[in-house]
């Protein structure tokens, strides 16, 4: 047997209403009826029937027809029923997976050989910390088919039998794919100090919603919806009053949409610790920009013998126009390159802005004079090495380096990789990204200036 267990209240529909009906006439509906006409574009006042009308899909610069006929004989028609795939670890199953309603599963009331089958069944995969993968299709006729994991629930008192919840899984179409680096890649000044993870952690403890030796706020069983509790409550005023006024917030719906002021008073010591650990800076909207992280790399001055390749510290946060850049230019390609790879309208964007940033370095150096270039190279360089930290793409700048001192060599330009071999610049290793295949010391004893392999 199959219920649900969470489903969302969805707002009332409001139906359009007619006062056109004599108001002693008790049969009227008050329903309004709306009928749509479809007119040829060529002529508009040729009305176009239904037998000559066909429905049509949008394909590029395209429409292609699809008959009625056609796109029943399309339809994916699957039998109505419950199959198991099989099983997989829980830890497969991420909760950001989840969709939808959740429902949860139960054996028939009454039939003792399915309650113990159930229960069998599920405290099995409890030990096992295994999930279901279930096929459902829940009407016969039904357009679409769903799969999901089973989670068994195993209860703890004995007059309730043990059950699943389940829940829907996406498809490979439901999937929205963003890439985030991981925040391990991020350089030591990315990260937060003890102080302020201790600043933070008394935070979250100030306002713990369940603090011990007192009752739990905000238990979904007993938190209304404010909007709908909102809408109901006026519709019950103006049921009996039709020129009833839309009243305040509810001092409940407050406490329910609302921080607790008092709570925040009591404990503001703690929230201004909080604010003075972070340096927070308002986004101007009225220039319409979008905030770009970049951190800034430099030859510091203490390791000018060396060249050692140094990072600025990340509260460098500069605005950057809405308008998307889709080029590296010569100008600012820096600026560019950190515009495009930021993109997540596509994933298109990050290979992209890789694959310009390479060439814009071979020309840099191809085009060098006496190196006048090389410090512009270098800066690309060390670019195209952190957005590869942080889209997690190691294995192509690592490449890459190693292809660009490859063709150095041979075009006679080692005084490039001899530039390169001063400043410090390195391959990406493993600790730096977990994809590369580069341990540290392979990275630290990586000498452009010798002859690299090209893998």
């Amino acid at each position: 047997m199959v219920y649900k267990k969470t489903v969302e209240e969805k707002f009332p529909t409001l139906k359009k209403y007619s006062d056109k009906a004599p108001p002693n006439d008790k049969s009227a509906t008050h329903e309004v009826k709306v009928d749509y006409e479809y007119k040829s574009s060529e002529d508009n006042d040729k009305v176009v029937p239904p037998d000559q009308r066909i429905k049509g899909y949008r394909y590029g610069p395209h429409i292609v027809p699809i008959s009625a006929a056609e796109w029943d004989a399309v339809k994916f028609k699957p039998e109505k029923g419950v199959k198991l795939l099989g099983f997989t670890d829980s830890s497969n199953v991420l909760r950001q997976q989840y969709m939808k309603d959740v429902n949860i599963f139960i054996a028939e009331p009454g039939n003792t050989k399915a309650i113990l089958a159930i229960s069998a069944l599920a405290r099995a995969m409890k030990e096992m910390s295994k999930v279901a993968i279930l096929r459902c299709v829940w009407r016969q006729g039904q357009g679409n088919v769903v799969i999901g994991a089973l989670t068994p629930n195993v209860s703890d008192r004995e007059n309730i039998p043990d059950s699943f919840y389940f829940n829907v899984l996406p498809f490979a179409e439901d999937v929205r794919e963003f890439q985030f680096p991981s925040f391990t890649n991020f350089p030591p000044s990315w990260q937060p100090n003890e102080q302020q993870l201790e600043a933070a952690a008394n935070f979250i403890k100030m306002q713990d919603l369940a603090p011990q030796g007192s009752e739990e706020v905000l238990l979904p069983d007993f938190t209304p919806n404010p909007v709908l509790e909102r809408f109901y409550h006026y519709l019950e005023l103006k049921s009996k009053h039709l020129d009833a006024a839309v009243p305040p917030l509810d001092d409940t719906l407050k406490k329910i949409t609302e921080p607790n002021t008092d709570l925040l008073l009591q404990n503001k010591s703690v929230i201004d610790t909080f604010r003075r650990s972070f340096e927070l800076r308002e986004n101007p909207r009225h220039k319409k920009s979008r905030r770009l992280l970049r951190e800034k790399w430099s030859v510091s001055n203490e390791e000018e013998g060396k060249g050692g390749i140094t990072a600025q510290p990340a509260n460098l946060i500069e605005y950057t126009s809405t308008v998307k850049v889709e080029n590296i230019w010569d100008l600012t390609p820096v600026h560019d390159f950190e515009a495009m790879i930021s993109r997540r309208d596509s994933p298109d964007w990050v290979i992209k802005a890789i694959k310009d940033m390479k060439n814009k370095i071979f020309d840099l150096v191809e085009d060098s004079h006496e190196g006048d270039n090389y410090p512009k190279a270098l800066e690309c360089l060390v670019a195209l090495r952190k957005g590869c930290i942080l889209e997690q793409e190691p294995k192509q700048f690592n490449n890459f380096l190693r292809h660009l001192c490859n063709f150095c060599q041979e075009k006679n330009l080692r005084s490039f990789c001899e530039y390169l071999d001063s400043k410090g610049l390195a391959l990406i290793s493993n600790t730096e990204a977990a994809d590369s295949e580069v341990s540290d010391v392979e990275a630290k004893n990586f000498l452009v200036k010798h002859e690299p392999e090209v893998e």
